[in-house]
């Protein structure tokens, strides 16, 4: 939520990388394919350079880490969110930026344009990286933009941020006037191009509007459940009944919107995966975390930059009812790389059976991406 990760070069550690045998998970899930469906790949304990592109924040560490969490793949936010930047122009740098990243470290990134890669990723000790935008801004007016970003390989977008955008309106848009004219237009060539239509992060309307003129089924990755929580960014009941009516996949974040008090646990993170399931069904449920894999080491260092990075959301007008400088965006007791065999073992603990959590884990995202992607 709160790192945009630009198009700036990649620091020199991660070439060492790949000279080592990768660390592979133990455990009981070490066997299990985990698709992030929305998520980062980056050391938070590495300052940004302060520009415009931030420093991509990969290196060693990132990629050892996200390999030790068992990590197939993750849905990466590259392209516009915000700011100053010309959004198309822009968007174009950012993904270009990722191609040299995955071209110049094959033995360790890959792009994912298929469920196949996923699968590939997996059995090679790679981490597939899903292109992902998180505001379809970069649009423009012209809806067959479309075609030039499934074509650079872009294979998830987000119809809109918080705010409203000329698509629709997002989650923090008081109107909740639901899409556009223009909005609808863009769906329809997201679905000509088999990109999947994201809508997390939007009003009510526009997300059910889009699920219903959407020709195939649509997503919401990153979300918690508003009945249990009732906060903006969180879907409503018949957002997510409707998205899994439609075929669709719902992914619960690990983030401070769990919980009113914005101070979420684990406990939180399950409850959520299990009201979703009750209303959508266990085949449609996954997780799509909104954060990386790696620890931050000085949390008091942390601390001070959420802050300043709050309020610059705040000023920019893309913050979220509950975003505090006292509400981290994770969740404390389930971060790192353990985070995914941790959440296994609660939801054993809680009674779900092993396929159900293999389902949750990665195999439901496999399934609405054959659906989208095809094979």
């Amino acid at each position: 939520m709160l790192a945009m990760i630009g198009a700036g070069a990649m620091t020199a550690p991660l070439a060492a990388v790949s000279a080592r045998a990768p660390k592979r998970p133990s455990g009981q899930w070490r066997d299990s394919v985990i698709v992030n469906a929305l998520g980062g790949l980056s050391n938070p304990n590495v300052e940004n350079d302060g520009g415009t592109d931030p420093v991509r924040r990969i290196d060693a560490r990132t990629i050892a880490d996200a390999r030790a969490s068992g990590l197939s793949a993750v849905n990466v936010t590259m392209g516009y969110v915000s700011g100053a930047m010309e959004p198309f122009e822009y968007s174009v740098r950012t993904v270009a930026g990722w191609d040299r990243l995955i071209r110049d470290h094959p033995a360790d990134l890959v792009k994912i344009l298929s469920v196949r890669d996923i699968v590939h990723a997996k059995a090679e000790g790679r981490i597939g990286i899903i292109y992902g935008f998180q505001n379809a801004a970069m649009m423009g007016d012209k809806a067959d933009r479309a075609d030039i970003f499934a074509d650079l390989g872009v294979r998830i977008i987000q119809l809109t941020y918080n705010p409203a955008n000329a698509i629709g309106d997002g989650s923090m848009a008081r109107e909740n006037r639901g899409l556009t004219p223009f909005g609808r237009a863009v769906v329809e060539r997201l679905n000509a191009n088999r990109v999947m239509v994201d809508l997390s992060h939007s009003g009510e309307r526009t997300c059910l509007e889009a699920a219903r003129i959407s020709k195939q089924p649509i997503s919401i990755n990153h979300t918690g459940c508003r009945a249990l929580t009732d906060l903006p960014r969180n879907k409503t009941d018949a957002e997510l009944r409707l998205v899994a009516e439609r075929g669709g996949f719902v992914g619960i974040y690990f983030m401070p919107f769990l919980n009113i008090s914005g101070h979420a646990g684990a406990e939180d993170v399950v409850a959520h995966i299990e009201h979703a399931v009750n209303v959508c069904g266990e085949d449609h449920v996954g997780i799509g975390t909104d954060g990386g894999t790696t620890q931050i080491d000085d949390m008091t260092a942390y601390k001070s930059r959420l802050a300043q990075e709050v309020e610059r959301r705040r000023a920019a007008g893309i913050g979220a009812t509950g975003e505090r400088p006292d509400t981290f965006p994770f969740v404390i007791d389930l971060r790192g790389p353990t985070q995914f065999r941790d959440l296994a073992d609660r939801l054993r603990k809680r009674g779900h059976s092993a396929a159900r959590i293999e389902k949750i884990l990665g195999q439901n995202f496999l399934r609405y991406g054959r659906e989208i992607w095809g094979d």
